[in-house]
């Protein structure tokens, strides 16, 4: 059994934009790019879905961050910096 294949979102958006020319029929599409004609409508229809995005006011919208897990991020940082230099030090004498 052969593993499935993973292909860029570039080339992902390459075939899906072709598909939305619609020069070449899916099967075209897909015999020269080596996929299958689910991929292409799966793919066509992703971009379809984000494509009213491009176009909304404000740009991007801003990531969500979750304070609590930035503290405990900050916390475990922390620690593993006093662990390193624990270490160091007692490693040192080794050397």
């Amino acid at each position: 059994m052969s593993k499935r294949k993973q292909h860029y979102p570039e080339f992902k958006a390459k075939v899906a934009l072709e598909a939305l020319k619609g020069e070449e029929t899916v099967s075209e599409l897909a015999s020269r790019f080596g996929v299958r004609p689910t991929m292409i409508y799966q793919w066509k229809r992703a971009l379809l879905e984000v494509a009213s995005g491009v176009f909304e006011r404000g740009g991007r919208k801003a990531l969500e961050v979750d304070e609590e897990q930035v503290k405990d991020l900050h916390a475990k940082i922390g620690e593993l910096a006093v662990a390193n230099d624990f270490l160091a030090r007692k490693l040192k004498p080794w050397t």
